[in-house]
């Protein structure tokens, strides 16, 4: 079963890199980016995506609060959060929006491939219990 995904960070350079590494992986399909939380609210009505690697720390809606409008949606797509900084307390905030997964930068090429894996086999992650690859 492919994955599609929407990519969504304000970084235009962690966007080409995120995307040029999961376009390798042969059950996943990036559908499309957006680089900041209004966009990312759009690109998910328009495009349907199954998964959505979300940055936590964004200018205008983070992607907290992002996660928190799309979870009460009905039948939201699966989120991931990334985040540059591995700390309790963002873990503790993922969970608490509803985030399917949570994984750190500095991991993400070992970590997001084991929670999409999981994710698209229908099994649960929970967002406080990911340890990416450590």
């Amino acid at each position: 079963m492919v994955c599609r995904l929407l990519l969504v960070d304000d970084s235009a350079e962690f966007l080409e890199s995120a995307e040029y590494f999961l376009q390798k992986q042969n059950n996943v399909e990036v559908i499309g980016r957006a680089v900041d939380g209004h966009r990312a609210l759009d690109e998910v009505t328009r495009l349907a995506p199954d998964v959505v690697l979300m940055d936590i720390a964004m200018p205008g809606l983070s992607g907290l609060e992002v996660t928190r409008r799309l979870k009460a949606r009905p039948s939201p797509p699966k989120v991931v959060l990334l985040t540059l900084y591995d700390i309790p307390e963002y873990r503790a905030a993922a969970v608490a929006v509803g985030a399917d997964g949570f994984v750190s930068k500095a991991d993400f090429c070992s970590g997001v491939l084991d929670v999409l894996s999981t994710l698209v086999q229908g099994r649960p992650v929970h967002a406080g219990s990911v340890n990416c690859g450590r």
